[in-house]
């Protein structure tokens, strides 16, 4: 019987643009010139088939041997992977920070301190700019390790200056962490039951709510209000209380017109943000909204 079981390598290829096929070809054409490889096979197979098909796959590539294909799918996977990580995506601001980490290490290990500490400090910028508390962390601590060889002398309380911003973003990535726990606790209360169904259930929400939800919220940075605003949102929708679940999932959608730039940073945020609005005016019977709404997600789904 055919094993038409979901293959994590037929997802990959099935999901690749027709320019990343194309890549991933000029990718291996470099870096593999003039060799028989049975993974470019594979992938020529697997991109000709509309649904995974093991039996099939082995009856019609006669050079693919069973007890092989294991190991060539797992290298034909890591190719793959690493044809899409040279493709330089200006709106990907991880793959952009992960390659400045990449490029900082490397000045570092070859003992050019000052010229990785520059790279460093555009990373920095770049990570501010973009909320990206996390990158942030990891560019200080490595610019405390480099500081800590004494090399630089680069400025005067720098030690002050390091310590000072490590505190603030430590602070700041508690706070949305322990809202985004929150978020992701009610969030997985009603996946597992629903609304609120009596006076128990609603004590015990607005209990575990109140507990949790942070004191020293500050409101003064993107992740911090995104998480906040869907902790309200879980926490309405839960009790049923439409009206409340419609003002925070509005402020849900509306922070990414006070914060533009991290609609490519946090796309799939912002749609699931618009998915609960809908939902919000399709629940008060605001017919126009509703319209209104999906009108606006149409127009943002072709920029």
């Amino acid at each position: 019987m055919p094993n038409r079981s979901a293959d994590t390598l037929f997802q990959l290829i099935k999901s690749l643009e027709k320019s990343e096929k194309r890549n991933f070809k000029l990718f291996v054409k470099r870096n593999y010139s003039g060799a028989d490889l049975k993974f470019i096979q594979l992938f020529d197979a697997l991109d000709g088939m509309k649904e995974y098909d093991e039996v099939s796959l082995l009856k019609k590539n006669k050079s693919l041997k069973k007890q092989q294909l294991s190991n060539i799918k797992a290298h034909l996977y890591k190719q793959i992977l690493a044809s899409l990580r040279i493709i330089r995506d200006e709106h990907n601001i991880d793959i952009q920070l992960h390659e400045q980490m990449d490029h900082a290490r490397i000045l570092y290990n070859k003992g050019l301190y000052l010229q990785s500490l520059k790279v460093l400090d555009k990373m920095k910028e770049t990570a501010r700019a973009h909320h990206q508390l996390t990158y942030l962390q990891q560019v200080l601590f490595f610019e405390k390790k480099i500081e800590a060889l004494f090399i630089t002398r680069s400025m005067r309380n720098r030690a002050d200056q390091l310590t000072n911003e490590s505190e603030e973003i430590n602070e700041k990535l508690s706070i949305v962490n322990k809202l985004s726990n929150l978020s992701l606790q009610l969030y997985s209360w009603y996946i597992q039951h629903g609304h609120a169904r009596n006076k128990k259930d609603f004590e015990e929400l607005r209990e575990y709510f109140e507990k949790y939800l942070p004191k020293e919220i500050k409101r003064d940075s993107f992740y911090e209000k995104l998480y906040l605003y869907q902790c309200y949102t879980w926490f309405a929708f839960i009790r049923q209380d439409f009206l409340q679940y419609y003002r925070y999932t509005k402020k849900w959608v509306d922070l990414f017109e006070e914060y533009p730039m991290m609609l490519t940073a946090e796309t799939a945020m912002y749609i699931k943000g618009m998915h609960n609005l809908m939902g919000a005016h399709f629940n008060l019977l605001n017919h126009e909204k509703l319209k209104e709404s999906i009108q606006k997600f149409e127009n943002f789904t072709k920029l």
